[in-house]
């Protein structure tokens, strides 16, 4: 998860994303610094946060993948 507000586009989690999955894309945060975005593949591996020196990263791990633009299934009531 990004925190866009506390990003400032500096790229560093780009070339540190060891399944090269970050990229550096067009939208902005409101101080107009441009905000990587995720594209699927991503292992969990931490690298991106940990690399991040403004802490606008965080990795969750899931036990089961987690399809980009799939609904969210929550258990039954």
């Amino acid at each position: 998860m990004l925190d866009p507000e506390r990003c400032k586009g500096c790229g560093l989690c780009i070339p540190a994303c060891r399944p090269n999955v970050l990229a550096m894309g067009a939208a902005t945060n409101a101080a107009g610094f441009n905000l990587p975005e995720l594209r699927p593949g991503c292992t969990g591996c931490m690298a991106c946060a940990e690399i991040c020196p403004d802490f606008a990263l965080e990795v969750w791990k899931f036990t089961e993948p987690i399809v980009m633009d799939a609904p969210v299934v929550r258990g039954e009531n």
